[in-house]
């Protein structure tokens, strides 16, 4: 990948307008067929003012597509029991395709046994242990959004994978883990870099297509990335300013690399598309 010393960007907000495009054309012709469109809820816990922001955008790009959607907002002191009910209650419901619990939900919950009672069939945050064993064996319906965006974004900018080097730096079950997985099944080389691996830059600078998804601003400087590379930051920050940012210094690395997403306009507005991708793929599958 030949570099013109200024990075070409990679626009999440003009792969997402597409995909949203073709979602819509699906919705409508799902109801022409059902009677009906696809419906997401969403189950907030609390009043945590990130999530407040994150579920007022998803509803509203359920609107912007024609799906169906509804908010839950529980107390904040709600018990597990509490929450499990309204999992269960929406489970059953068979106007709701999707759902999700968004994170992160009071510390006296218990997460992982809130995305457990998730009914499969409706896990379109795809963090079901049955779809973490799908993705790993290659045979996936359901994706988890911000890896699967980011595949997305790599194919409408026809970048290639098959038989590149991949590094992928940071090992979290939502991002890290699936990101690996996906670019193995495309036929990357793939190595996960993480907090305790030594000499980072060296790893890092051996990347065709480098990830970062750790969430630390400036973690990845011009020196860290080979010249030519695919830069993919999924970091979200604030800086010293209180600017956001990724976890790339943006203007350093976009001298060195061929490719580079911005913060914001990147992955982020993938991450919400990917999510209506996969309650619209949940919806037709009970078709």
């Amino acid at each position: 990948m030949e570099n013109e010393n200024t990075a070409k960007i990679i626009s999440g907000k003009e792969v997402s307008a597409k995909i949203r495009g073709d979602l819509s054309r699906r919705c409508d012709a799902f109801r022409e067929k059902t009677g009906r469109v696809p419906g997401l809820a969403v189950i907030r816990v609390g009043e945590d003012p990130a999530s407040q922001v994150y579920v007022r955008n998803k509803l509203r790009a359920c609107e912007e597509v024609g799906f169906y959607s509804e908010a839950h907002v529980l107390p904040e002191n709600s018990t597990m029991e509490e929450l499990l009910a309204e999992i269960e209650k929406l489970n059953r419901d068979p106007a709701i395709d999707g759902l999700l619990v968004q994170l992160p939900i009071p510390r006296h919950l218990d997460e992982k046994a809130a995305i457990a009672a998730v009914a499969d069939e409706k896990d379109v945050d795809a963090f079901h242990k049955l779809d973490a064993g799908h993705l790993t064996l290659g045979d996936g319906n359901i994706l988890p959004c911000t890896p699967s965006g980011i595949m997305e974004m790599l194919r409408y900018y026809g970048i290639p994978v098959a038989g590149r080097e991949c590094v992928v730096v940071g090992r979290s079950n939502i991002v890290g883990r699936p990101m690996a997985a996906l670019l193995l099944a495309a036929d990357g080389t793939v190595t996960i870099a993480h907090s305790r691996t030594p000499d980072l830059p060296e790893v890092t600078r051996r990347a065709d297509i480098l990830v970062s998804a750790v969430g630390k601003a400036g973690l990845i400087t011009a020196d860290m990335v080979k010249p030519g590379a695919v830069v993919i930051d999924v970091g979200m920050n604030r800086n010293a300013d209180g600017k956001l940012c990724g976890d790339a210094d943006f203007e350093g690395v976009s001298k060195v690399a061929s490719y580079i997403t911005p913060v914001p306009g990147g992955v982020g507005p993938m991450t919400v598309t990917m999510l209506l991708a996969n309650t619209m793929a949940a919806a037709e599958k009970k078709m």
